[in-house]
């Protein structure tokens, strides 16, 4: 089941994305509830062909908690140690832009990479959780969607920490959907730059599983329904420039697709 944000004829509003008619659906209810109950959803009957709508950004997060070097193969390509346990860091809700969007290449910056990565969309307010209760029941704790980590990697490496190389005002492509299944664990997840394959791996290649982050995450802050958990990015990272298109795919969520602009 997938669900989102459109806009159509001047209106923001949720949806449930029908893939076989290609409709939406209106949501009667804010979206935030469905993450936590979907069993009954309130739908207006009046479906909406796809292509006529915008997709926006489908959900609206308190916090964007990201993941560092959780795949090996990532870690090793630019010369860093497999974590021990997980390296987490934060990007504001000011760098999410949705699919079709535009990613802005800053002025400061002469080297942005694209980092494809499955994101976490919690559903319930986590605090202090276990890995084995999250491990057992996933759909009661998160959804998941499609996420760009895009990175000024001469920032990066510059800078101590890691907040004006990933803070940038689009440099977090989200969506376009939001998947309500949980079977997270074998996806297969594939970037592009220009019709070209760069990055090509799967999401059981992950050092540390969904319930990990989770668990370690919400030892240190609460974690709120609608709240993003990046779960890190395999290898095959590289430079984007104006011009590109940057297209992920993850499973069989439809695909984000940004461009590249000044």
């Amino acid at each position: 089941m997938l669900i989102g944000k459109v806009i159509y004829e001047k209106r923001k509003f949720s949806v449930l994305f029908d893939q076989k008619e290609e409709k939406v659906y209106e949501i009667l209810s804010p979206i935030e509830q469905i993450l936590k109950n979907h069993e009954e959803i309130d739908l207006d009957p009046t479906g909406i062909e796809i292509e006529k709508v915008k997709i926006d950004i489908p959900i609206t997060p308190t916090k964007i908690v990201c993941v560092g070097r959780n795949y090996s193969e990532h870690a090793k390509e630019l010369d860093n140690e497999v974590p021990e346990e997980p390296i987490i860091f934060l990007k504001p809700p000011s760098s999410l832009i949705p699919h079709k969007g535009r990613i802005i290449y800053p002025s400061l910056s002469s080297h942005v990479d694209f980092e494809g990565e499955l994101a976490l969309v919690i559903r319930r307010k986590i605090k202090g959780e276990k890995a084995e209760n999250i491990a057992q029941w996933p759909e009661e704790y998160y959804a998941w969607t499609g996420f760009l980590d895009i990175t000024a990697r001469d920032l990066q490496k510059k800078d101590r920490l890691w907040t004006r190389a990933k803070g940038f005002d689009t440099f977090g492509p989200l969506g376009p959907w939001i998947d309500l299944t949980t079977q997270v664990k074998n996806l297969n997840i594939q970037t592009f730059v220009n019709g070209e394959l760069k990055q090509n791996s799967n999401t059981k290649k992950m050092i540390f599983p969904p319930e990990r982050i989770i668990e370690y995450v919400s030892e240190v802050m609460s974690l709120e329904p609608g709240d993003i958990i990046a779960t890190g990015t395999p290898e095959g990272v590289g430079k984007i420039k104006v011009g590109d298109t940057v297209l992920l795919k993850i499973g069989g969520l439809p695909e984000l697709e940004v461009s590249v602009r000044k």
